[in-house]
């Protein structure tokens, strides 16, 4: 017990932040059919927020919400400038948000230089979990990934909000006919990925070297957890996050981290292969 333990914990911390990740993620990708490459670096702009925010002595629990409404505000601004012109063309969608990350990613170098730096955790006390020591502050990410999870499923699932982008995942043309404004969920759904993505950087933020290279890290893990749950759920995000997230933990205790990203490679394109609608799928049938 005291090796599963701290074992079974950095899987659910780790499954904790790929589920803050690509929830945004999905919710993007499932309605508009958008694949946001620029999504790492709106993680990036909500950690350096935290950094900013720091060393104005804004408290570090008043950043989250701050770096949230960075993220939000910097992805309504790429919405009108850019990408509402190309939301019907998916390749050049692509081609825009490849475009936007570099961009964005080479703004912060020239703002705040290519070294890494380093944000305060507001926690550092270990506290004891069933007899073993583990960082409170990594148990804070649990527990703020379930709340956000929370509140998002419930936004989708019990507002009138969430039932009109269920309606445009499902059946955009339909949708649009019962008089739905796509254009307008369009914009609030990729303001609000870009949101979640900068309030993941927030949280992450004391855990890692703050750098222009943070995000690449995340989002690759991302964009498998929803492949792997399935692109068209928002559920998906959690049953996919769950997969690659302990899975990437238990092959890297045991073997090394290149082995252990064979290994997840390979297991996201055997459950990719077998149920091409990912694992929510397996609920549908």
């Amino acid at each position: 017990m005291s090796g599963f333990l701290p074992l079974a914990l950095d899987a659910l911390n780790y499954t904790s932040v790929l589920l803050l990740v690509s929830i945004g993620l999905v919710i993007v990708f499932g309605m508009m059919q958008v694949i946001n490459l620029a999504h790492g670096e709106f993680f990036l702009v909500g950690a350096y927020a935290v950094l900013v925010l720091q060393g104005l002595g804004v408290p570090f629990w008043l950043t989250l919400p701050l770096a949230f409404a960075a993220g939000g505000l910097l992805g309504l601004v790429c919405d009108a400038a850019i990408l509402r012109f190309i939301y019907h063309r998916p390749a050049d969608t692509i081609l825009a948000t490849w475009g936007l990350s570099l961009a964005i990613r080479q703004a912060i170098v020239i703002i705040f230089g290519p070294s890494s730096q380093q944000v305060v955790a507001p926690l550092t006390e270990p506290v004891n979990v069933f007899g073993i020591s583990y960082s409170s502050y990594r148990l804070a990410i649990i527990a703020i990934a379930i709340a956000v999870a929370a509140v998002v499923f419930a936004v989708l699932y019990k507002t009138a909000f969430g039932l009109a982008a269920r309606a445009a995942m499902a059946n955009r043309p339909m949708a649009q006919c019962l008089g739905i404004n796509t254009r307008r969920l369009d914009r609030v759904t990729f303001s609000l990925g870009a949101a979640l993505a900068g309030f993941s950087g927030a949280v992450m933020a004391p855990l890692m070297s703050v750098d222009p290279q943070m995000g690449m890290g995340f989002v690759l893990p991302a964009f498998l957890s929803i492949l792997v749950g399935g692109v068209g759920s928002p559920a998906g995000a959690i049953w996919g996050s769950v997969v690659i997230g302990g899975s990437t933990t238990a092959a890297a205790s045991i073997w090394t981290p290149v082995i252990a990203q064979i290994i997840v490679f390979s297991l996201s394109i055997a459950i990719i292969r077998f149920l091409p609608a990912g694992l929510s799928g397996l609920r549908r049938k």
